[in-house]
């Protein structure tokens, strides 16, 4: 793992985010600096991340952890570069998500939860993700895939191996 610390630029977004929030309410800056934090520390959250986020805004280390082990957009353990998240609730499991989290860790020989052994691909089954006239459908970083079908979910996963696309895409957003 690299060394646990933003650069004096990110620090400086940081800084702005911080500041859009009134005099004893920068805990409200946590979920935007928490995916800084992840795609800054290779994609997770470890401890020590999380204890310095906690540092910068003079909060206890148990209210990020509180925050990142409730959110499924945080990653509290290594993840691959392309994190496949598949909605599992109502509307998408009606339409057919069990059988596409079933093909996705077939075709890569893993279970949700679980990275490749070439650290290309996680699995993640998730709760709503907002698309559910669209069931079923996934996310791959912060890219939407509706109206899944196993062929159209084959195509997705080849696209991502000949990329090998990172799960960058929203931090990039909020720094650029």
């Amino acid at each position: 793992m690299k060394n646990i610390e933003f650069s004096e630029e990110t620090l400086k977004t940081i800084r702005e985010i911080i500041n859009r929030y009134p005099e004893g309410k920068h805990k409200s800056a946590l979920i935007p600096i928490l995916h800084i934090a992840q795609s800054e520390f290779e994609g997770w959250l470890s401890p020590e991340a999380m204890s310095y986020v906690a540092e910068i805004l003079n909060i206890e280390p148990v209210e990020v952890f509180e925050v990142a082990s409730f959110y499924s957009m945080f990653n509290l353990k290594p993840v691959g570069k392309c994190v496949i998240e598949v909605c599992h609730t109502s509307s998408c499991w009606l339409m057919g998500a069990e059988d596409v989290i079933n093909h996705i860790g077939k075709r890569l020989g893993i279970k949700p939860g679980q990275t490749t052994s070439d650290g290309l691909f996680t699995l993640k089954t998730v709760e709503c993700l907002g698309s559910c006239g669209t069931a079923p459908m996934l996310m791959v970083g912060a890219d939407f895939y509706e109206n899944l079908t196993l062929e159209k979910v084959d195509t997705l996963i080849d696209a991502c191996k000949s990329s090998g696309k990172s799960s960058s895409y929203l931090v990039d957003k909020m720094l650029g």
